[in-house]
């Protein structure tokens, strides 16, 4: 093997050199928001830990390669990513009973929220109604954060990718895009189509 390539980041050479610690930091930092955003693609809790484990054991044994063109963050959610794709392709391929007797499911190339509240250009033909007269105990409540993680685990996956990062783990638009290699317009469309189809069944329930 050749030499480590080293970095100016000491955290990511501490990495390479095999502290424990610094490790175990990462992990600490990461896991949750992986896990999250691996029940974006997978949707069951069980298989997305799977994932985020597979993706921490890729992340050791590729480290070495790691030359900082990225941020570690950007890389390491990547891999995941890229793990996450893989296991749901996978699983795409078992067919169901219900799938074989037409039952079950839900048609992806039916838009999530009706296009007649949209512009021609994407934007809101008449404003959503404003929820600030509606109690803060109503929309903080436990059954209203339920039905938002519904909303969002009912959207399609790439969908869902963009509003888990940039809604749930606090990613900035460029991160995002950079993660997903998409350009900055194709990230803000489908956050918006994300975040109105979201509201849309908050809307439902809220009236």
């Amino acid at each position: 093997m050749g030499t480590p390539i080293t970095t100016t980041d000491p955290e990511v050479d501490a990495l390479k050199a095999g502290d424990e610690q610094t490790f175990e930091a990462l992990t600490r930092r990461h896991s949750a928001a992986m896990l999250r955003l691996a029940m974006a693609y997978v949707r069951d809790r069980e298989t997305a830990e799977d994932v985020v484990q597979e993706t921490w054991i890729t992340f050791l044994r590729t480290l070495g390669r790691f030359e900082g063109r990225s941020s570690l963050r950007t890389w390491l959610f990547g891999i995941l990513a890229n793990v996450a794709r893989a296991r749901r392709r996978r699983e795409s391929r078992l067919v169901t009973f219900t799938s074989l007797l037409g039952l079950g499911g839900t048609d992806s190339r039916r838009p999530t929220v009706d296009p007649a509240r949209f512009a021609s250009d994407g934007s809101w033909r008449t404003p959503p109604p404003s929820w600030s007269a509606l109690p803060e105990q109503v929309l903080e409540s436990r059954e209203t954060l339920a039905e938002v993680q519904s909303a969002i685990d009912g959207l399609p996956a790439r969908l869902r990718e963009v509003i888990v990062l940039r809604d749930v783990a606090g990613w900035e638009a460029d991160e995002v895009c950079d993660l997903l290699r998409i350009s900055a317009g194709n990230q803000r469309i489908r956050l918006h189509r994300a975040r109105s189809a979201v509201r849309q069944k908050l809307e439902d329930r809220l009236r």
